[in-house]
């Protein structure tokens, strides 16, 4: 059967049939041949997993395009080759953390070994803990790098390894291709180095979790108004995830007395397995709705859920009709960096020198609004080491207020360099505290902004497409639309294009093409196309870099001048997104 097989593929097999791999392993891969599972042994071995927007990321399982302790132990041998060259002389420390994963607390102990192995001092953390704390922990310790083992929201079946460099973000170029670079020059096994030297494997705990909570309390801006509304009344779902280890904690901090948590979902994974959830992603309605169903019975006011990992929070609260509404990510993005701004400019904190971050695919009501408030709005590439990028740019120069992207990931002050859904959780708590002591629900306070600065709303199309056979399909999809730019979409004529893979912007009304910046400022040559209409409508197409999907953006714009106008205005911009998938062909 293995005759079938494309060469590339099978001279990975035969590698690991014969190389220095556990006998376990060799026996799956057997069986798999045996039964003849050329589609298994294709996907599992077709390609070595990169790093991506998130790092490492895979399904469990046995082969090279899998998370297993070899493709680990490799892409950790890569980095601590890496960290030994460029910090040559210096003392290196890392810092490690897992979630609620299958083997996420094997694979942190195969990292802490390896990089102790090769003389490197690991800070790994006692349990699971979010990772947004492990970047807090890397700046708090003087860490050179850090790993936190992952796959953020993925099903069940995944776990990823996101690497973080010195200032706390995820690893960037030019450091993530020369990872990639010294984890490909691994030939054999024989060169990771798995025996670890217990010495130099420190665990940390309590002691970082105080810290990280002193540091968000800092963060918090309306004391009073919490004081006043402390029985606000708020329902947290950790999703079977890392976020049960701070959430509660941190509200209670805060002063809020009447937080119910979502005791089915408060055991870490359960075993791994999500048991209540088909996908542990808060973005999905299904995944949030025990929570719903129990502010429903309570009357709560507010809704938090995050995901495994705790960088990303999905948001509940009650609308115009008195009903607990789910509100997506750019709608919260919205929300939360208005409330920023104005708390900022009521303090007299404005002074020019602020700025916020966010992704291009990320909604356009936020650059509105940072205009009106004589605040820059720099726009990066999907992913958030990118706006950690531009933070770490402007540092000493300009002072980061927040930022956000349209996938539930938010970032207040910029003392963690990644999404941070547990000080998230905190400052959107407040948010609406502050404006329910104003007689207004955090959804009142939405529909304000609407109001004043245009109703946006952004749409999702993602197309799933699993294997070898689905990563084809998706560079196909792009290559058609590169080559075929889409001339109309929902009527209005297509008047741009940014090309971010050729870094180019061609206007089709003069034929004329420029160049994108590229180097710094989160921006650099990516697979992604924006088209822009003349009516204002932005339409991005990209492939997911964690999972295997390709994504399509669609944001359109209309005017709302009253609340009562809310649900028709919403509708009409709900059905031209649909419109604008179906004449492109996106099923």
């Amino acid at each position: 059967m293995t005759a079938k097989l494309e060469p590339n593929v099978l001279d990975k097999v035969n590698g690991w049939l014969t190389g220095e791999y556990d006998i376990e392993t060799k026996q799956h891969i057997q069986q798999l041949i045996d039964d003849g599972n050329e589609t298994e042994l294709t996907d599992a071995f077709y390609k070595d997993l990169e790093f991506g927007t998130g790092g490492l990321r895979g399904l469990i399982g046995i082969g090279s395009n899998r998370m297993n302790r070899y493709t680990v132990g490799a892409a950790t041998q890569g980095l601590a080759n890496y960290l030994n060259t460029a910090f040559s002389g210096e003392e290196i420390k890392v810092a490690v953390a897992y979630d609620s994963r299958i083997k996420s607390d094997e694979f942190a102990g195969i990292i802490a070994d390896i990089f102790s192995a090769n003389g490197i001092t690991v800070y790994l953390f006692e349990a699971l803990r979010p990772t947004p704390e492990l970047s807090f922990a890397i700046r708090l310790l003087g860490c050179k790098s850090g790993v936190v083992v992952t796959a953020s929201h993925n099903p069940k079946e995944y776990n990823g390894y996101k690497a973080y460099w010195d200032d706390g973000s995820q690893v960037v170029a030019p450091h993530d291709k020369n990872v990639i670079a010294e984890v490909s020059a691994i030939s054999s096994i024989d060169q990771i180095k798995f025996d670890g030297d217990a010495a130099k494997i420190i665990k940390i705990g309590a002691d970082v979790d105080a810290k990280y909570l002193e540091h968000i309390l800092s963060l918090s801006i309306s004391k009073e108004a919490i004081a006043r509304q402390k029985d606000l009344k708020i329902v947290y779902t950790p999703l079977h995830g890392t976020g049960v280890t701070l959430v509660p904690a941190l509200l209670e901090k805060m002063g809020f007395e009447s937080v119910t948590m979502i005791e089915e979902q408060a055991e870490p994974a359960g075993n791994g397995l999500f048991p209540t959830v088909v996908y542990p992603n808060p973005e999905e309605s299904e995944a949030m709705s025990m929570a719903m169903n129990k502010a429903k019975e309570l009357d709560a006011d507010l809704v938090l859920g995050t995901d495994p990992d705790a960088d990303r929070v999905g948001i509940g609260a009650k609308n115009h009709h008195g009903e607990i509404q789910l509100l997506n990510g750019n709608q919260t993005a919205s929300v939360l960096i208005y409330y920023l701004l104005n708390a900022w400019k009521d303090a007299g904190k404005l002074t020019g020198s602020q700025f916020v971050c966010k992704t291009i695919v990320t909604s356009d009501l936020i650059d509105k609004m940072a205009e009106a408030y004589d605040v820059k709005c720099y726009n990066t590439l999907t992913g958030f080491k990118y706006i950690a990028q531009v933070i770490r740019e402007k540092e000493g120069q300009e002072q980061f207020i927040g930022g956000g992207e349209e996938s539930y990931g938010y970032l207040i002050g910029d003392a963690v360099r990644d999404k941070d859904a547990i000080a998230s959780c905190g400052m959107i708590a407040e948010l609406t505290a502050y404006a329910k002591d104003s007689g207004l629900s955090l959804f009142d306070m939405l529909m304000e902004i609407y109001k004043k600065f245009g109703f946006y709303y952004e749409g999702l199309i993602s197309l799933t497409k699993k294997g070898k056979a689905g990563a084809d399909e998706i560079q196909q999809m792009m290559a058609n639309f590169r080559a075929n730019p889409p001339k109309t979409l929902a009527g209005s004529p297509v008047i741009r294009m940014d090309d971010y893979k050729a870094l180019t912007t061609t206007d089709f009304v003069t034929g004329k093409i420029t160049s994108i910046p590229s180097g710094e400022m989160g921006i650099e040559s990516s697979n992604v196309l924006q088209f822009f209409t003349e009516d204002g409508t932005k339409f991005t197409c990209r492939p997911s870099g964690t999972e295997p999907k390709i994504k399509f953006y669609v944001g359109v714009r209309a005017e709302l001048l009253r609340n009562e106008d809310f649900d028709s205005v919403y509708a009409s911009l709900k059905e031209k997104v649909v419109a604008i998938g179906d004449e492109l062909g996106l099923k």
